[in-house]
């Protein structure tokens, strides 16, 4: 329901981060970290008409890309088998990031909720509470560029979910932008799709409206 939003959102209700304009008739992405992670997308058909992308794109693999994700992965990799995105990428990630934070620190961590992550993190109380937010952030530029390139998502990359509004500034501040550029061959490319953080506060409603 919230794809079907996009084309409708105010832009007064958008940030972007990085890129250019969005290409218009284009694919765009979505992608949502709340208490779980969404992935959709909207498709352009022949009539000029939107399709949205049903799927469970949370679920794929997450990687790692430099050496401080290895050691993350391979804490992870042993507490959890294998590692999704979803398993980083949402409320109960940012804990499960602050707890291998800790454990590759040989700190013991606390009984924290999400939202004592996020807070702290975001205060700069807790070391590692924000390392687990940087973290939070790069893992999602791997992930959303990984869906815009899947795309072809140049009508732009849309963030929703309750979480990346919550980081606000810190998250436009992050590596996120950094790392969803490093492609390689296609950095040029990425570097063109814009990044937008929806802070519509009832975003599904307006794609309720359009289904």
């Amino acid at each position: 329901v919230l794809a079907l939003a996009l084309p409708h959102l105010p832009s007064d209700e958008l940030v972007q981060i990085g890129g250019e304009p969005p290409v218009v008739g284009m694919s765009k992405g979505l992608i949502g970290a709340g208490t779980g992670l969404g992935v959709s997308g909207l498709i352009p058909n022949l009539q000029g008409q939107w399709a949205p992308i049903a799927g469970e794109g949370g679920h794929v693999t997450l990687p790692a890309s430099d050496e401080t994700e290895e050691r993350l992965m391979a804490v992870l990799r042993a507490r959890f088998g294998h590692v999704s995105a979803e398993r980083v990428l949402s409320g109960s990630g940012l804990v499960v990031l602050y707890e291998a934070h800790a454990q590759l620190a040989g700190a013991e961590a606390e009984a924290l909720m999400p939202a004592d992550v996020t807070t702290r993190g975001l205060a700069g109380q807790c070391v590692l509470c924000e390392a687990a937010l940087h973290s939070f952030c790069l893992f999602m530029g791997t992930v959303a560029s990984n869906l815009a390139v899947s795309l072809g998502a140049q009508g732009g990359l849309y963030i929703g979910g309750g979480i990346v509004p919550r980081l606000g500034d810190f998250f436009v501040r992050s590596g996120f932008r950094a790392r969803f550029d490093a492609k390689g061959r296609y950095t040029g490319y990425l570097s063109r799709i814009p990044v937008l953080v929806i802070h519509s506060p009832y975003p599904a409603l307006i794609g309720a409206a359009q289904a």
